[in-house]
């Protein structure tokens, strides 16, 4: 019982962090289970079933909220179902102590791309014309691959490559991945279920990561109103970088003063990318709010008092995602 609920946690802090990120549910799930003992294939296989209760809850509320471009959602869906499926496939074909350093290298490597991402600030200008269906497909593919193999991934690979594209709202390219990640969950599931079988399938810990996934959906709201989302995707990119390097000095028995160092060395480059977050933010939030007074300014003392800094929204260059104020 007690593990289940530990279990639960995990989903509920997973979920948490990606409410607030439009990423990482995966990454963080996925480490943390690894780190309470359970086998690569198994971890990926019950984190992508729990992910699909938890991506269809998410993607019906960003289609209520106009979130969703379905244009893009058809281009990078089937694709990514693709390499979801075949990424499902290499990892339940596996030995359990080869998968271990693959799927931590891959964790790792996504830890460490979300402390680079946080660590400075996205351009927010959008150009012209629409995302074509030849950079979709591909992007897809690659991040369905990614997502299944790494236990996570979908949304740190798919939304950065989206964003930095700048011909889509922030909001619209958290709200596309998102939903589109319902039809790669399935579709890493199916490729797990015929690796592994039924057996493959922890279905306590499904449930649990569900249940914990669903309550903390509301509160993820909530909680992106009150932490800046690039200070917590620079420290949870530090989480999985440390957490996962454990496996990889394991694997490359590294003794001595070699290990401490390592972990010394990668606890100073979070404290940097931390430190940067900060900075990036506060930058970020500057020039906000003086392209918010500049008009006011410029129309003379009596606009001067309206309140149109306070209903600025907050944008994915300050904080990682958008929510409506």
């Amino acid at each position: 019982m007690r593990k289940l609920l530990v279990l639960a946690l995990v989903g509920l802090v997973a979920q948490l962090i990606d409410g607030s990120l439009g990423m990482a549910y995966g990454l963080t799930s996925s480490t943390l289970l690894l780190v309470a003992g359970v086998a690569p294939a198994a971890a990926s296989a019950s984190v992508h079933l729990a992910e699909i209760g938890t991506t269809f809850a998410a993607g019906v509320a960003h289609w209520r909220f106009g979130n969703v471009d379905w244009r893009v959602v058809t281009r990078i869906a089937l694709p990514g179902a693709i390499g979801a499926f075949a990424g499902a496939t290499l990892l339940s074909s596996i030995s359990t102590e080869a998968a271990a350093p693959w799927m931590a290298g891959i964790l790792f490597t996504l830890g460490a791309y979300l402390l680079v991402r946080f660590a400075r600030p996205l351009r927010t200008d959008r150009a012209g014309g629409r995302l074509r269906g030849r950079f979709l497909g591909p992007l897809g593919l690659v991040a369905g691959f990614v997502d299944a193999t790494g236990g996570g991934g979908w949304g740190p690979v798919a939304t950065p490559a989206l964003l930095v594209s700048g011909r889509m709202e922030p909001r619209k390219v958290i709200g596309s991945v998102d939903t589109a990640e319902f039809v790669v969950a399935g579709a890493a599931s199916v490729g797990f279920l015929i690796g592994l079988g039924a057996e493959g399938f922890l279905l306590p810990t499904v449930a649990a990561l569900l249940i914990g996934g669903l309550i903390a959906a509301p509160l993820a709201a909530w909680l992106v109103r009150i932490v800046p989302a690039q200070l917590l995707g620079a420290a949870i990119g530090g989480v999985i970088v440390l957490t996962n390097a454990r496996t990889l000095i394991r694997s490359a028995e590294l003794d001595g003063p070699a290990r401490p160092a390592v972990y010394a060395l990668l606890a100073a480059g979070w404290l940097a990318a931390l430190v940067l977050a900060v900075r990036a933010l506060r930058r970020t939030r500057r020039a906000r709010a003086e392209a918010a007074n500049a008009p006011a300014a410029a129309a003379g003392p009596s606009a001067a008092t309206t309140p149109a800094a306070d209903e600025v929204r907050v944008d994915l260059a300050a904080t990682g995602t958008s929510t409506p104020r």
